[in-house]
């Protein structure tokens, strides 16, 4: 009996370390020798970070479809509404699927994940508030997960506590100053209150954190409270898991990502898309050249396929093809030269036929008609998420759509990026913007529209490849196992470029083979 008790108080003491405290009924069953000796064995498979579920229903749930396929916070709220009507909850295991694909094309291995749509309304003020709330309680979910924030308070609770106490919170950055002594303040507010946060200079890594800190992300703040202020001791972001593992897949399968094509411009490099084009359908290029073609299965063409029309004053003194609907076909003519086994999936640019405030639909197919028509394309909103390459035993390859509006502003606001490189290094922004988990953590960096449901700009799920254009220069980069990969143009040098010191490199495609994870960069300009 004695020896039994023991068992019974190293159990509770566990759960109680890993902040859980386990349920009257829950105790009750540790009466039971043979229930003992099952939690005992659960508790071993801790040593091996394997799950504990000690809600029956919910195990009936993982059992069935895995801890990564379910959408909790649905699960959780389909609980309560069960609870209130006197129902048992947790339905149909399907309807909790993250992932259930919106479109899958078993012949291309292709699942769209995400792709935005939405029906036209009037937007008012209330809309932007619950837009921004919807945007911290998803990514304060994420920031509670760390260990440093588990004990966080309400910014209102900080009120009653002591000075010198030391705390945590999460707030999204309302405003941002430097002091005459040279340290930070910033001002963070949760749906409680507000609180200032100072950021001492003499702490040198924590303030090099505070330069890149922007309006309206959201972070987690550990320090020592004082009176109206939080003496900050850690500044935390939302980031992604240091932890993943690479994924790659058995076969050698390649993947190619194309950006800004400009089909209709005076500037549009035909010569150098046709050497493309001839390479792809390995007319081009020695025996290894060819061969790399021979395994493409996949390309990612990442927004502004056309010039379009009245993106800029006096663009029309600039364009080959002033019709918008003639810069589509024409594009779709270049586009079907691509062998039909390879799958296209094309999304939308600032300068492609539609709404520039993100996020944008698929392109509109009132003028783009023939790019629908291509039999192999797959069109799909900015941004979006799609998964590529699945089979039976392999989960395929997450990846990540923007096109890259957002970026200007952080080439401009963020100090770290501007000293290392500005527009030369879009893999800088991407790694920001992974840290922050949204595509444009800060109020003005993009025109958006807000959704009073879900933030299309967060970065929910952590890709296996973020893929970008816009900035005209191609880069690729790995950030804690994610492939950053910036697609080229085929666009010479514009006047406007010219004007405002950009120097775009046309004429590159970046390549990956999906079996090794290798990312080469093919030249296809003179």
């Amino acid at each position: 009996m004695q020896e039994l008790e023991i068992k019974k108080k190293d159990i509770v003491s566990f759960f109680l370390k890993k902040g859980l405290l386990l349920s009257s009924e829950l105790l009750k069953q540790l009466d039971n020798d043979k229930f003992l000796w099952e939690i005992q064995n659960l508790i071993e498979k801790t040593e091996h970070n394997e799950i504990i579920v000690l809600n029956k229903k919910i195990s009936e749930l993982l059992s069935q479809s895995g801890p990564a396929s379910l959408n909790w916070q649905e699960l959780e709220k389909y609980e309560a509404i069960s609870q209130k009507k006197g129902k048992p909850g947790y339905g149909d295991v399907a309807s909790f699927l993250q992932e259930k694909p919106l479109e899958e094309d078993e012949e291309y291995k292709l699942k769209v994940i995400f792709s935005y749509k939405s029906e036209p309304k009037k937007r008012e003020a209330q809309d932007f508030i619950d837009y921004f709330t919807v945007r911290f309680k998803s990514i304060e979910k994420i920031l509670k997960q760390r260990q440093e924030l588990q004990s966080t308070m309400s910014i209102s609770r900080l009120f009653n506590k002591k000075d010198r106490e030391q705390i945590a919170v999460i707030g999204m950055v309302r405003d941002k100053q430097q002091t005459k002594n040279g340290n930070y303040m910033l001002t963070i507010e949760d749906d409680t209150a507000y609180t200032k946060v100072m950021v001492s200079r003499s702490k040198q890594l924590l303030f090099n954190i505070a330069k890149d800190i922007v309006m309206d992300e959201v972070i987690g703040v550990v320090g020592v409270n004082g009176e109206n202020i939080i003496f900050a001791n850690n500044l935390i972001y939302p980031d992604v898991p240091s932890t993943r593992e690479i994924t790659k897949c058995d076969d050698e399968t390649h993947a190619i990502f194309l950006s800004d094509l400009h089909v209709g411009s005076k500037y549009f490099l035909e010569e150098d898309f046709s050497r493309f084009l001839k390479w792809i359908n390995q007319d081009l290029g020695n025996e290894g050249q060819r061969y790399i073609a021979s395994k493409v299965k996949y390309i990612f063409i990442v927004g502004d396929l056309v010039d379009g029309c009245g993106i800029y004053p006096d663009q029309e003194k600039e364009l080959a093809i002033k019709d918008i609907k003639d810069q589509y076909k024409e594009c779709a003519e270049l586009l079907g030269k691509i062998p039909q086994h390879i799958k296209l999936i094309l999304c939308p640019g600032n300068h492609d036929a539609m709404r520039v405030a993100e996020p944008q639909f698929p392109i509109y197919r009132d003028f783009a008609e023939p790019i629908y028509n291509l039999p192999n394309a797959t069109i799909i909103s900015n941004p979006s998420f799609v998964n590529i390459h699945s089979s039976k035993n392999f989960p395929g390859f997450d990846v990540l759509l923007y096109h890259g509006y957002s970026f200007d502003y952080y080439f401009a606001e963020v100090e770290s990026i501007r000293a290392s490189g500005g527009y030369d290094r879009a893999d800088l922004v991407m790694k920001f913007l992974l840290q922050k988990r949204h595509l444009a953590p800060a109020h003005t960096s993009t025109l958006y529209v807000p959704d009073t449901k879900s933030d299309s700009l967060f970065i929910n799920k952590v890709p296996d490849f973020f893929i970008s254009g816009h900035i005209h220069k191609a880069a690729a980069a790995n950030y804690r196992n994610t492939t950053l990969i910036s697609g080229s143009c085929w666009q010479s040098k514009t006047a406007y470029q010219e004007k405002v010191g950009h120097h775009p490199e046309p004429s590159r495609v970046p390549i990956v083979n999906l079996q090794t994870r290798q990312v080469k960069m093919l030249k296809f300009g003179k």
